[in-house]
């Protein structure tokens, strides 16, 4: 796969505070990947770096020129849209279409009909003409995610999208992102704390904590041995048919 940003022995922070140092990893073209750790590690800082809001303090972000026609589609948390102001859905997709539409231009009907696109394909074309201040948990982050679709991206970045879900949002959300990821082929750099959510879908993870940083194929970075060691606790990790259930502080009894 080809890459299309690569951290090379990359240092971020701010001021003079490092939060992280001595990063190196590559993000490729059409593949899921984790970023996972817990809050107040240092997700948010990388996250920046890779959206090109924050400057490395050492070391380099390459983009190749291959990729330099990419266009990345950012999904905030929730809480980043103010549930104050009497925004439609349809009001709040259409925000995703500011960077096509610049200062002047009026939105013409092609940000109308990629509007309409992005609300069937996130599954809330019903939901047009809601107040966003008044759906869910789940529809409201279906309509973030439907805002970032209306831009046409390459890559899809998730910034805790199933973060205080129920289950059964939660599922709804993963399975979501895995079809978008699947059928419109898009790149997925999803970014949570919980690790669970990463691990059954993503095919590489980095995980940051404390200082530290590690990347690598999920069957790799997933083992209770490893996770034990990351995160200084007993881990074990169960598969259960095709999937991975992560449980912390326990250890396997003897049979």
């Amino acid at each position: 796969m080809n890459p299309i940003l690569e951290f090379r022995s990359v240092s971020l922070g701010y001021g003079r505070t490092v939060v992280v140092q001595d990063v190196s990893f590559a993000l490729h073209q059409g593949e899921f990947f984790g970023l996972v750790g817990p809050n107040g590690a240092g997700k948010t800082t990388i996250l920046r770096a890779i959206l090109g809001t924050l400057r490395p303090l050492q070391g380099e972000i390459v983009r190749p020129p291959s990729a330099s026609r990419f266009c990345f589609g950012y999904v905030p948390q929730r809480d980043t849209i103010d549930d104050v102001l009497p925004y439609t859905v349809g009001e709040v997709v259409l925000m995703g279409r500011y960077r096509k539409l610049g200062l002047v231009r009026r939105p013409a009907r092609e940000d109308h009909d990629a509007v309409g696109r992005s609300l069937d394909h996130a599954g809330i074309a019903d939901l047009e003409r809601k107040l966003f201040r008044d759906l869910s948990g789940g529809q409201k982050q279906r309509v973030l995610i439907a805002r970032a679709l209306a831009m046409g991206p390459d890559v899809l970045v998730l910034d805790e999208p199933t973060n205080g879900m129920d289950l059964s949002s939660r599922t709804s959300i993963l399975t979501l992102i895995a079809q978008l990821h699947s059928t419109e082929r898009l790149t997925i750099l999803m970014v949570s704390h919980l690790l669970d959510d990463v691990a059954n879908h993503a095919a590489r993870l980095a995980v940051v904590d404390r200082g530290l940083f590690q990347v690598g194929p999920v069957q790799e970075i997933l083992t209770g041995e490893n996770l034990s060691s990351l995160y200084s606790m007993p881990v074990t990790v169960e598969r259960m048919g095709t999937r991975t259930v992560i449980i912390a502080g326990q250890t396997h009894e003897p049979s």
